[in-house]
């Protein structure tokens, strides 16, 4: 019981989350404050971290019972992949305009905002949502306590439901290309007989 105000603060964390990137609701506040759109991505970037602030704090005061620890070879092998997994996501980054993306392109001086273009990072061959995917990693190769297992739980579920979410958006925007490339590649666990070949991921259109 002592961390149902976590998962509950997960809950909701997730619901606001998802809600502030639905497309209808970032088509309704353009229409009626159309000058706030440019900074939409930035509002929503500082949004979902500081309302994360209370979960991080949440999980520091009541962390509950230590479930499990890395220890020896197993601490260097979960170390080892949540440093790769950093990495990755670092790769996956190169497929997106990542001023516009953490919200910073409205200091260049150009405040409209562009139709997103369809690329593919090294990562984005093997999964479609590689940042999801290499999160996952970093989450479950930590220190185990139960608020942490708690957090763990509820990441793996949004990003599961996150991704779906996120696709319906993609097809929006992209159209066939996004779903022929959804034939093609697996969501978030990567799978032998699914990939890209380098060739085929730089001129896929």
């Amino acid at each position: 019981m002592e961390q149902l105000p976590l998962a509950i603060g997960w809950v909701l964390y997730a619901a606001l989350h998802s809600l502030l990137a639905d497309l209808r609701l970032k088509a309704a506040l353009a229409a009626r404050f159309p000058g706030f759109t440019p900074w939409y991505r930035l509002a929503y970037n500082g949004v979902a971290l500081l309302t994360a602030l209370p979960l991080l704090w949440l999980m520091r005061e009541v962390p509950g019972a230590e479930l499990w620890a890395w220890n020896g070879v197993w601490a260097w092998l979960a170390n080892g992949l949540a440093l790769a997994a950093l990495w990755g996501a670092m790769q996956s980054s190169k497929a997106y305009a990542m001023n516009d993306f953490l919200g910073l392109g409205v200091f260049g001086g150009d405040k409209t905002i562009e139709r997103d273009v369809f690329r593919l990072s090294a990562p984005h061959r093997f999964v479609r949502h590689p940042w999801y995917s290499f999160g996952l990693v970093i989450v479950w190769t930590r220190d185990m306590n139960a608020a942490m297992l708690v957090s763990a739980l509820a990441i793996t579920l949004y990003f599961i439901v996150g991704s779906w979410l996120e696709e319906r958006k993609l097809i929006a925007i992209h159209g066939d290309t996004y779903r022929r490339y959804r034939e093609r590649v697996p969501g978030l666990l990567p799978l032998p007989w699914k990939w890209l070949s380098r060739d085929e991921a730089a001129n896929f259109h």
